[in-house]
């Protein structure tokens, strides 16, 4: 068939993705139009039957035009208030320098934040340990200031507890998961010895997710593409789904009220799974069809979004139903670069943050219920290409600057807070970027959750700002000794938990009681130390002054 003949679609060349522009699209459908260099056309200069005709030429213009990306939908101007959201990094001296942020090869963000700490893994010699810094501790970190540091592999994964900000959980290749207490103030010493030490996978676990609103359960999956529910106050696996994944799982995400988790896997496959009835609800084959890592998470409606790779290697993100999982509500393709999207969202303005590992930008989209659906806003942009990301909750941000969002950018050797604003003039605040958002108390008990109840979290105004309450210490109080490492290949029941007897009770006290008094005796010891190295100091000074 000649080219005269075919039709106008066959003439547009490859589709026109976000991060090109219609460059692309323009050159593709030249180089269609182009006759061979050998042909007797264009050894005479070209004939008719290799030009289209202007009402041809016209119509494959107006499709180029309808591709959506950033430079077409900048001209489209749809109303939000997010429309002007800016990024804008931090001075220097408010960034966290001099740290080793930790080369393993792992898709992780490797960086926690809430509202009292931020948390990094970094290198660490004979084991895996990760930092602890308050907030306020900016400038260069001490290559002798104390970490956390009880694992014999390297930490792949940390996630704060939503409940509780002195509370942290860590996964690492030596196939356990911690979790640790920080000290109010923040790490004198460093921490060695967890509060309690989960075993239960048998390869390395790279994903630790907290519970949103059940306090102490604890999601764990690991390269043995099993996932584990802990009760944490217990020590104990009450839900093991280790049949449900065939290949590595790259991700796990809760639903809202923490009835559903939904799991993006190297199968290619999105799972949307009900972790108490331990069956499957919902499933996509080739939600993406490339062979990168996807990602997938929950959305406040209900939907799942996920991030992933095209046949081509494109950079793809999805939105999808979970009535309807066959097609996606919106796919749009972005950009060729080859670094996983680790997408960050909120619940309470519906923005979808999407930081590419190894990109030196972060992209922002809004999601809405009109066509089509997930509607770019913006990009910040920076120099320097970003090793992992943290995000702040809600609760911990500035509402007197508009401040609606907060990343920690990790760089090889630095921390570096980026603050998302959105511009206004009144001083007043902005009730419409700050509803009420979720509170660190949690809505449900461990047991009552694993008995089968659901509650969405519970919510709290920002409107005189977050002031962080005291946190009651974490307390592990285990059935019975033998029964404290749970069977990694078995599905444990739905296990009631016991009442605390008076014994363990005291027992407990008095571990606690121990702990505490060797705490005073090292800071003692190092209120000691301090005075004589200052007396020396002084001493020396006075020889000098002499």
């Amino acid at each position: 068939m000649g080219v005269a003949n075919r039709s106008p679609a066959a003439l547009v060349g490859p589709r026109a993705v976000w991060g090109r522009g219609l460059h692309a699209v323009a050159g593709a459908g030249a180089a269609a139009r182009a006759p061979p260099p050998h042909s007797a056309q264009c050894q005479a200069g070209g004939g008719s039957g290799w030009r289209l005709r202007p009402a041809l030429q016209q119509g494959l213009r107006r499709r180029r035009l309808r591709h959506l990306g950033p430079d077409t939908m900048r001209r489209v101007v749809r109303q939000s208030k997010f429309r002007h959201v800016f990024g804008q990094a931090v001075k220097n001296d408010q960034c966290y320098d001099d740290i080793r942020v930790s080369r393993v090869t792992w898709d992780s963000s490797f960086c926690a934040v809430n509202p009292r700490f931020v948390a990094i893994i970094i290198e660490a010699s004979g084991g895996g340990a990760f930092l602890v810094l308050p907030l306020h501790k900016t400038g260069r970190i001490d290559k002798s200031y104390p970490t956390v540091c009880g694992h014999t592999g390297p930490v792949l994964d940390i996630d704060w507890c939503p409940h509780n900000d002195q509370v942290i959980a860590s996964g690492s290749e030596d196939c356990t998961v911690m979790v640790w207490q920080i000290p109010e103030n923040g790490l004198t010493l460093s921490l060695t010895e967890p509060v309690v030490i989960l075993e239960g996978h048998s390869k390395r676990v790279g994903i630790v997710a907290w519970h949103p609103t059940a306090r102490n359960v604890l999601l764990s999956a690991g390269c043995d593409n099993a996932i584990i529910i802990w009760n944490v106050g217990t020590g104990e696996a009450l839900i093991n789904l280790d049949d449900m994944h065939s290949d590595m799982i790259y991700n796990v995400s809760w639903n809202r009220n923490g009835s559903l988790i939904c799991t993006a896997s190297k199968d290619k496959k999105v799972r949307v799974i009900d972790p108490r009835k331990q069956e499957i609800v919902a499933e996509k084959e080739k939600a993406h069809e490339g062979a990168r890592p996807m990602r997938a998470i929950f959305l406040a409606d209900g939907n799942v979004f996920t991030t992933g790779f095209s046949r081509m290697s494109e950079r793809q993100l999805a939105l999808w139903n979970l009535k309807n999982m066959q097609e996606p509500i919106a796919l749009h393709e972005m950009d060729t670069s080859n670094g996983v999207l680790l997408p960050f969202y909120d619940p309470d303005t519906s923005i979808i943050y999407l930081c590419g590992k190894g990109d030196s930008s972060i992209r922002y989209f809004e999601i809405t219920d009109e066509s089509p659906y997930v509607h770019y806003l913006n990009t910040f942009s920076s120099k320097e290409p970003q090793r992992g990301m943290g995000y702040m909750p809600k609760r911990g941000l500035d509402v007197n600057k508009c401040e609606i969002a907060r990343f920690f950018k990790l760089h090889e050797r630095k921390c570096e807070p980026i603050i998302m604003t959105v511009p206004r003039k009144s001083d007043l605040f902005q009730d419409d970027l700050y509803p009420d958002t979720a509170g660190p108390e949690a809505a449900l008990e461990a047991e009552e959750w694993f008995e089968g109840k659901n509650a969405d979290p519970i919510l709290i105004s920002l409107k005189h700002g977050y002031i962080p309450g005291k946190n009651r210490d974490l307390k592990v109080v285990k059935k019975n000794i033998l029964d404290s490492k749970p069977t990694a290949n078995k599905k444990c029941d739905l296990i009631s938990v016991p009442k605390k007897t008076t014994d363990t009770a005291s027992v407990q006290n008095e571990a606690k009681l121990d702990e505490i008094l060797k705490e005073i005796k090292s800071i003692k010891d190092t209120i000691c130390n301090q005075d004589e190295r200052i007396s020396k100091l002084e001493q020396q000074m006075a020889k000098i002054a002499a």
